[in-house]
C-alpha cells in the first residue's frame, strides 16, 4: 500500500472533577459540639437533680423539713429520718425480701430471655414475627385486668404471700424486655465467628458460650438493669400477691401514705440506693454497648 492509513483515536471524555466534601468550619464544629454537650448536661440534670433533692430532703433535720427554698448544700445533716425508717417494724425484712425477689427475677428473666432472644436473632422459623409480636403484646395487657384471676390462682396453688410467687410475676413482666433487648444485641454479633469456632472444634453450645455470649454482655447488662428496676419498683403486683410478707414498695405504700413528709423522703432514698448500686456495677458493660453502637 502506497498510501499510509492514518487512524484517529476517539478523544477520551474529560474526567469530571469530584466535588470535595466541605469540611465544617471551626465555628460550626464548635457550635455543634457545644449544643451536644449542652443537651447531655440538661439530660443529666433532668435525671440526677430529683435524686439529689430526695437525698438532701432525706438527710435534712425534721425541724427544717418544711423550710423553703431548700438550699442545695444543707447546713445541718441528720440521719434520724433514715434510721427511724429502717428501724420501723418490718422494713428491713421487706427490704431483703425485695432484694431476693429482684435477684430471682433477674436470674429467671436472663435464663429464659437470652436463649429466646438468641433464637429470634439466629434462626428463621415459621411464625417468627408473630412470636415477636406476641411477646411484645404481653405488655399491652394491664395487670389490673389479671389481678383477681392471678390472686385466685396463687391461692389455689399455694404461691400467695411468697417470694417465689412475686418473683414469677415480676419475671412475666420483665421477660418481654429481656427477649427483645437480647435479640437485638445478638443480631449485631457476626454469625461467622460462631461458624469459625465450630470449625475449630466447638459444638454449637460451646460456640455460643465462648464467642457469642461474651460479645452480648453489654446487651445482657442493659436487660439486667431493666429487669432489676421493673422488679424493684413494682407496687401493684406485690400488693396484690402479698399480705403478711410484703416487699418494700408494698410496705411503703401501705404504711407510709399517712406518714410525715420527711419519712417519705427517707423511704424514697432507701428505695433508690439498691438500683443505683446495681447500675454502678453494670455501667462498664453499658459503656461497651454504647461504643459498639457508635462504631
Amino acid at each position: 500500500m502506497t498510501a499510509e492509513a492514518t487512524t484517529t483515536r476517539p478523544a477520551r471524555p474529560e474526567r469530571q472533577a469530584i466535588p470535595m466534601r466541605r469540611r465544617p468550619r471551626g465555628r460550626e464544629w464548635l457550635l455543634g459540639r457545644a449544643l451536644t454537650y449542652a443537651a447531655a448536661v440538661l439530660l443529666a440534670l433532668f435525671i440526677l437533680l430529683p435524686i439529689y433533692l430526695i437525698f438532701i430532703s432525706a438527710i435534712t433535720p425534721r425541724e427544717h423539713a418544711f423550710t423553703y427554698p431548700r438550699s442545695l448544700l444543707p447546713a445541718e445533716v441528720s440521719l434520724n429520718s433514715i434510721t427511724f425508717f429502717l428501724n420501723a417494724s418490718g422494713v428491713l425484712d421487706s427490704f431483703w425480701r425485695s432484694v431476693q425477689v429482684a435477684f430471682i427475677t433477674l436470674v429467671l428473666a436472663l435464663l429464659i430471655g437470652a436463649p429466646a432472644g438468641y433464637a429470634l436473632a439466629r434462626y428463621v422459623f415459621r411464625g417468627r414475627n408473630t412470636y415477636r409480636l406476641m411477646v411484645l403484646s404481653t405488655r399491652a395487657f394491664p395487670i389490673v385486668i389479671l389481678a383477681i384471676p392471678l390472686a385466685v390462682t396463687y391461692l389455689r396453688i399455694g404461691l400467695d404471700d411468697t417470694v417465689l410467687g412475686v418473683a414469677l410475676m415480676h419475671t412475666a413482666l420483665a421477660l418481654p424486655f429481656a427477649v427483645l433487648i437480647t435479640s437485638s444485641i445478638f443480631v449485631s454479633v457476626p454469625r461467622e465467628r460462631e461458624e469459625a469456632a465450630q470449625t475449630l472444634g466447638c459444638n454449637p453450645l460451646q460456640a455460643f458460650i465462648r464467642v457469642s455470649l461474651p460479645l452480648a454482655l453489654p446487651g445482657l447488662a442493659a436487660a439486667a438493669i431493666f429487669t432489676w428496676v421493673i422488679s424493684w419498683n413494682d407496687v401493684f403486683a406485690a400488693t396484690i400477691l402479698t399480705l403478711r410478707n410484703p416487699t418494700l414498695p408494698a410496705k411503703i405504700l401501705t404504711a407510709l401514705t399517712q406518714s410525715p413528709i420527711y419519712y417519705q423522703f427517707a423511704a424514697g432514698f432507701v428505695m433508690l440506693v439498691p438500683s443505683l448500686v446495681v447500675i454502678f456495677f453494670i455501667r462498664r458493660y453499658l459503656l461497651g454497648l454504647w461504643g459498639r453502637v457508635v462504631k
